[in-house]
């Protein structure tokens, strides 16, 4: 009997050995797809930045242009309604009139019944109409087997 207590004490070393193992691997590699997203994200905030600041010189160019020719208010108020039409337009590209068939409960113009607002599809998982059957109670255990 002390040779099989020897062994449990083995089996319980080598299963918390491999989950520390397992937890470091899973860790590391965690650890580096997050490196690798960080980066992509940086990368894709600073195109973001530096064409926000494009999109100004260029809103500024052609206020100035159009300055050449008449009155700065008036070369401001045209660059402003070119500018939100632009705006309008992208907005209408982001939202396209007819819905995407992988989502089934989005209503274009506001959102389904029951929905919570944003258009993100049901607030809570759906419930089975049923329950699921349990299995039958063994009276001895899991523990009592050999």
């Amino acid at each position: 009997m002390d040779h099989l207590d020897h062994l449990e004490h083995l089996d319980k070393h080598l299963v918390e050995e491999l989950a520390q193992v397992a937890r470091e691997t899973v860790r590391d590699e965690l650890r580096e797809q997050t490196r690798k997203q960080r980066r992509t994200a940086m990368l894709y905030a600073a195109s973001g930045a530096v064409a926000l600041y494009a999109g100004g010189a260029l809103a500024l160019a052609l206020g100035l242009g159009l300055a050449a020719g008449l009155p700065g208010w008036a070369a401001a108020l045209i660059t402003a309604a070119i500018l939100g039409v632009i705006a309008f337009a992208l907005r209408g590209a982001a939202h396209p009139k007819h819905p995407h068939p992988s989502a089934p409960g989005r209503v274009i113009g506001g959102t389904a019944p029951g929905a919570p607002p944003g258009g993100f599809g049901m607030p809570y998982p759906p419930m089975p109409s049923e329950s699921p059957p349990r299995p039958p109670l063994d009276p001895e255990g899991p523990h009592h087997r050999a």
